[in-house]
C-alpha cells in the first residue's frame, strides 16, 4: 500500500497532484476519489492523499480552499509557485474577458485564479514564525521548494509575499469592479 500523503481540503489534494505528478497540468483529472471511514482518499498512479473529513468539513465552514493550520503536502514554496501559476492564469483570462465579456464561465474562471492565487500566497505566509522577515531553511522540504529560495530568495520572503497577496486581491476586486459582478 503506497504511503498516504495528509491533506486539509479535497482541493490541496487536486493541486498537490497537479504540481507534483510530473508537472503535468491536470493531472488531478484523473485522479480516482474514494470516502472511506477515515475521509476521502484521492489516488493518482501509486500515490495517495486522505483528506480527513473533519478537515474538509473545517475548510469549508472556514471558507478556505486549501485547509486549515499548515499543510503536509506542500511547502512554502510550492505554494508561492501556485500563486504565481494562477496569477498568470487571472491575467491571460481577464486579457481575453475584457476582449469579449459575453462569457459568464470566463469570468468565473477569472475570479477564481485571482482567488488561488492569493489563497496559495496566503498559505505560504502560514510559515512564518511571528515576526519573521524571512522563513527558516527548514520549512521548504521540497527539492521545487528549495529550488525556489535558493535561485530567487527574494520571492519568499515576507515583504514579497505580503506584496503579492495584496496585488492579488486588489486585482480580484479591480476586475469585479471594471465587469460590474
Amino acid at each position: 500500500m503506497p504511503e498516504r500523503g495528509l491533506a486539509r481540503s479535497l482541493v490541496e489534494a487536486y493541486v498537490y497532484f497537479d504540481l507534483v505528478h510530473g508537472g503535468e497540468p491536470g493531472a488531478s483529472r484523473r485522479a480516482v476519489t474514494e470516502q472511506d471511514e477515515d475521509g476521502w482518499v484521492v489516488r493518482l498512479g501509486g500515490a495517495e492523499v486522505l483528506v480527513p473529513q473533519e478537515a474538509e468539513a473545517a475548510a469549508r465552514y472556514e471558507g478556505l480552499i486549501f485547509g486549515t493550520g499548515l499543510s503536509e503536502l506542500l511547502d512554502p514554496g510550492q505554494w508561492v509557485l501556485i500563486a504565481a501559476t494562477y496569477a498568470s492564469r487571472a491575467l491571460e483570462g481577464g486579457l481575453f474577458f475584457a476582449a469579449d465579456p459575453s462569457d459568464p464561465a470566463g469570468f468565473d474562471r477569472v475570479e477564481a485564479d485571482w482567488r488561488f492565487a492569493g489563497d496559495a500566497v496566503a498559505e505560504a505566509l502560514k510559515f512564518f514564525p511571528e515576526g519573521a522577515a524571512e522563513l527558516p531553511l527548514d520549512a521548504f522540504w521540497t527539492e521545487m521548494g528549495r529550488s525556489l529560495r535558493e535561485s530567487q530568495p527574494d520571492r519568499v520572503t515576507r515583504r514579497k509575499l505580503e506584496s503579492d497577496l495584496a496585488f492579488y486581491r486588489q486585482s480580484l476586486d479591480d476586475f469585479r469592479r471594471l465587469h460590474d459582478r
